[in-house]
């Protein structure tokens, strides 16, 4: 079945806690799958526009971990509760993927988990102002898609993805882009195996070792940057 396919490829590129002792604050994002109408899809919530941080952006139910969560896992499954009504056992952790650094440095990681087709979001207004969902395969195939150009948090420059998506049920746009634009794509090239119709930052062949790399180099650029400001 497409979840039993999924489950194994995802099981193989679980990090674990194998980046968890790194001394960055931490975060952690859920990324729910979910299958419809035999179509894998990933559900991404709009942050509400009274907001401080990134107001009216697509992201994954998520936030900043608490003395309260034992993990990132824990992290994850409590955000994901308070901000779109998800119960934590109705979620099947599947695998913790390689992190990310978001904007204010952050160590962010992506837990990936199933979620039954029959969950109706209930959003905390003062979170999330909408809960949609997306095929994945939009994330390797995009109907508009565009590459922004970013200054990383080490100073360099790269390139971000940026995803348009028209969700016809709803007659409204969404612009995912970021790291969850990034997740979104890793997780999707987990899964399918396939290339994308625009360019990645990743060895296909290897990738595993390659967005472990990618993500130790970033980690490495922020290290020395930091260094440089003391």
């Amino acid at each position: 079945s497409i979840k039993e396919q999924a489950r194994r490829r995802l099981r193989e590129f679980d990090v674990g806690a194998k980046f968890s002792g790194l001394p960055l604050p931490k975060a952690s994002v859920l990324l729910p799958l979910v299958v419809r109408a035999g179509r894998l899809q990933l559900l991404l919530t709009l942050r509400s526009l009274q907001l401080r941080r990134s107001p009216g952006e697509v992201c994954f139910p998520g936030g900043k971990s608490e003395a309260i969560d034992k993990d990132e896992i824990d992290t994850a499954l409590r955000e994901a509760k308070e901000e779109v009504g998800l119960p934590p056992e109705k979620v099947e952790v599947i695998c913790r993927l390689v992190p990310g650094l978001d904007k204010m440095n952050h160590l962010v990681t992506p837990v990936v988990g199933f979620i039954e087709d029959t969950f109706q979001a209930t959003p905390n207004p003062d979170e999330v102002s909408d809960v949609f969902v997306v095929p994945l395969e939009y994330f390797l195939k995009p109907l508009n898609y565009k590459a922004l150009p970013y200054k990383s948090s080490s100073g360099s420059l790269s390139w971000m993805h940026c995803f348009m998506y028209y969700d016809r049920e709803r007659e409204r746009s969404y612009k995912i882009w970021g790291l969850t634009a990034h997740f979104a794509v890793f997780l999707a090239l987990v899964i399918f195996r396939k290339r994308p119709t625009f360019e990645v930052n990743y060895d296909l062949d290897n990738l595993i070792a390659s967005s472990e790399n990618n993500f130790m180099n970033l980690y490495a650029s922020l290290h020395e940057r930091k260094k440089s400001n003391l």
